[in-house]
């Protein structure tokens, strides 16, 4: 959709104000600068600590294989060690601990009390930092550590208006705030007040943007896609959504996509479009030349034919005219007899 917003894709700066763990940020097709906030300042707080240098791939897992080793031996299956840094985050807020409590909490949940502390229970997996695992999370800061040293990057400790205020026209604005109605872990909560302020906000950006939220379920519909987001351009796509590991847990959920701009042909369809009508073209040419060859060729053998025709018309015709002399010289030499 981005490729058909008609939009200079390779000098748009990408603006994005609820980053979170960044995955659709991180592969942004755009070429410009790249300008993200989230009012969680440890997410923030992380990624800072990656583009200056103090958290490289390398150091993540000196102290992943460390802080593992000692969560696997730790008493209460783990727990004892979970609580232990879990209580020196909230203390420190350090940016490796926030790794490892993201990855050590129960289903991979971040959520944060009014206090900001960290609020989410151990996973009950001791050996959760094993070889395998640790490699992933490393690999996954290093491809964060390309990337940002690929653009120019901001990462904002401000809320979502401060960030949508700093987009100009040709920009493009990305919005995954927190679905109002459903269960949200976001650091600050949603209400009707915070996504009233966001159509606000998107209503008067100049630049192009791209909201999404979820349309409806099998229950009910989310009530902000008529008070607000049905001013713009809506599209729709199913989803489903686990709520446990079984089959049955599986529940369908109708995605909703909102943007402010009229959808263009992609540049490579237009080009394949183009590669179409040519071949078009040229079969109708090849054809064309085809029925005109075939009447040029028939058109010779018929001249060829006819050349033959009158060639031996005019064989025959002088063949007759010595027939013809022949017998009137007889005919003159038996009357002078």
């Amino acid at each position: 959709m981005i490729f058909q917003s008609g939009l200079d894709i390779q000098n748009a700066n990408w603006v994005e104000p609820f980053f979170g763990t960044g995955v659709v940020g991180f592969n942004s097709p755009v070429g410009g600068n790249r300008i993200v906030g989230d009012t969680n300042p440890h997410i923030i707080n992380f990624y800072n600590e990656i583009m200056n240098g103090e958290i490289t791939p390398q150091n993540m897992r000196t102290y992943l294989e460390r802080e593992g080793q000692l969560l696997l031996t730790a008493e209460d299956s783990g727990y004892a060690y979970y609580r232990e840094v879990k209580n020196r985050f909230n203390q420190e807020h350090s940016p490796f601990d926030f790794i490892f409590l993201s990855r050590a909490g129960f289903n991979g949940m971040m959520r944060f009390n009014r206090r900001g502390e960290w609020n989410i229970p151990f996973c009950k997996k001791p050996n959760r930092f094993l070889p395998a695992y640790i490699t992933k999370i490393c690999n996954q800061v290093e491809k964060v550590q390309q990337e940002i040293h690929k653009y120019n990057w901001e990462f904002d400790n401000v809320s979502f208006l401060d960030t949508i205020q700093r987009a100009q026209a040709g920009d493009f604005i990305y919005c995954d705030p927190p679905y109002y109605g459903r269960y949200v872990d976001y650091y600050n909560g949603w209400t009707q007040k915070d996504e009233e302020a966001l159509f606000d906000a998107l209503l008067h950006t100049p630049a192009h943007f791209i909201l999404s939220t979820w349309h409806h379920n099998e229950y009910r519909n989310n009530e902000m896609i008529n008070r607000f987001w049905n001013h713009f351009n809506v599209e729709t796509k199913d989803h489903f959504y686990h709520g446990g590991g079984r089959l049955q847990n599986r529940h369908a959920i109708v995605e909703a996509l909102v943007f402010n701009f009229e959808l263009q042909e992609h540049a490579e369809v237009q080009i394949e479009n183009a590669q179409v009508e040519i071949r078009n073209k040229l079969l109708n040419y090849k054809t064309n030349y085809a029925k005109i060859d075939s009447r040029y060729q028939t058109a010779k053998t018929e001249r060829k034919a006819a050349k033959k025709q009158i060639k031996y018309a005019e064989k025959t015709i002088k063949n007759l005219d010595t027939a013809k002399k022949r017998i009137r010289k007889n005919f003159e030499r038996k009357i002078n007899l």
